[in-house]
């Protein structure tokens, strides 16, 4: 049989598990830290004997994730009046599947010596490389919005039209920065891209800007805070997924959570050299235990950006709506835009390297110093109250009122 047939099955199999009980913890350690950042403990008291097992210790709450998802399991499964059931049951697993597929293309641990061959540990060693996660991870917004319409609620639909226009406002900066890297590597191979930054800088350090960029549009692509505005509380009452429950409520978050893994795992493919150690040049090709070294790196390097990822949700404000899309149209696209033409004038010129640091720099000013002379609306401008402190009515209709 094919040696990287065999590795990508093996790859496929592992990723899948390791994949979906991350999620589970990751939610508990969202928990968590969202407990660090508001002075709680947070979910402390379940353990894992399940009231079987002779386990006395609680297990720092260890526990918690798997009753969460038995509860979710067992709880009933409820279909408002009105809704198109045909769609309102398929739109949670349109979010799962892109989500599911998305991180096929990330070389997790380099490659394998087996035998005279040198077998690449991904899922896909495909030639359109990080192109497959642009495609794919744009899909998972459909499930979004026909469980939107699909739902027969004002609140829902909302929720849908604004993580419509949310995607594909985000697709594109974050779309101009994978042209950008695709352009100053030559490849859209994602085991090239790591090979390039393992035999020279990580691209963070050529990049710093459009690093940046790109993880706001990954916080984007995953409605994560401050940009989860499909399904804003305060104003939509759950947004898109006001009117699911039990399993398919869990299956939109599952969704979300999974999304949030492949983003932080592109991110790293693209910026923070994959499987590379800093000051530790590995080779490339190795046996089991260089790859075991590799893939913990890489997990590694994800779980470090799942954590920034979760911390910026417990920091920052949500912005609002029309703050979400300026930032994108006004700022982010002209951006990366910038960075991208420079970039190509760079490689034609044979200058590719630390003078791109430099044009992230320029830019950064250059945004930075035209973004406040851009005219600006006024959403929030006050209306005069009859009897206000702040912002009376003026004195001739005070009276006539």
């Amino acid at each position: 049989m094919n040696p990287q047939l065999i590795a990508s099955i093996v790859t496929i199999l592992v990723s899948v598990q390791l994949i979906l009980v991350s999620c589970a913890y990751l939610i508990q350690l969202e928990r968590k830290i969202a407990a660090w950042t508001q002075d709680r403990i947070g979910p402390n008291r379940v353990g894992l004997s399940f009231g079987v097992l002779p386990i006395k210790h609680h297990c720092w709450g260890l526990g918690q994730p798997l009753i969460d998802g038995l509860k979710l399991f067992i709880k009933e499964d409820y279909d408002p009046p009105g809704v198109d059931k045909a769609l309102f049951t398929l739109a949670p697993m349109i979010v799962v599947v892109p989500a599911l597929l998305g991180w096929a293309i990330v070389p997790w641990g380099g490659y394998l010596q087996w035998g005279d061959t040198a077998v690449n540990i991904t899922a896909a060693p495909i030639n359109i490389g990080v192109i497959y996660v642009l495609a794919i991870g744009s899909l998972a917004v459909y499930g979004v919005v026909l469980g939107a319409y699909a739902s027969n609620n004002k609140y829902s639909f909302l929720g849908g039209l604004r993580a419509t226009a949310q995607m594909l406002s985000y697709e594109i900066p974050m779309g101009l920065c994978v042209l950008t890297v695709i352009l100053m590597y030559g490849s859209p191979k994602a085991d090239v891209l790591v090979q390039f930054q393992a035999n020279g800088v990580w691209n963070v350090f050529y990049h710093p800007l459009l690093a940046v960029i790109f993880f706001t549009c990954i916080l984007a692509e995953c409605n994560r805070a401050p940009f989860d505005l499909a399904e804003c509380e305060q104003e939509l009452v759950g947004g898109y997924h006001t009117e699911y429950s039990s399993m398919k409520w869990a299956l939109y978050f599952l969704g979300e959570y999974m999304h949030m893994i492949t983003g932080c795992a592109f991110f790293v493919l693209l910026f923070l050299g994959g499987w590379d150690l800093p000051f530790l040049r590995e080779p490339v090709v190795g046996g089991i235990g260089l790859v075991l070294l590799k893939s913990g790196v890489y997990i590694a390097k994800v779980a470090l950006m799942l954590v920034v990822m979760i911390w910026v949700r417990w920091t920052l404000p949500r912005f609002r709506f029309d703050q979400l899309m300026r930032l994108a149209w006004r700022g982010l696209i002209p951006i990366t835009l910038a960075v991208m033409l420079a970039t190509g004038v760079l490689v034609y010129l044979k200058q590719a390297g630390w003078a791109v640091l430099a044009v992230n720099v320029a830019v950064a000013i250059a945004a930075a110093v035209i973004g406040p002379m851009l005219p600006k609306g006024q959403p929030n401008r006050r209306i005069p109250l009859a009897g206000s402190r702040f912002n009376p009515l003026p004195q001739a209709e005070h009276h006539a009122a």
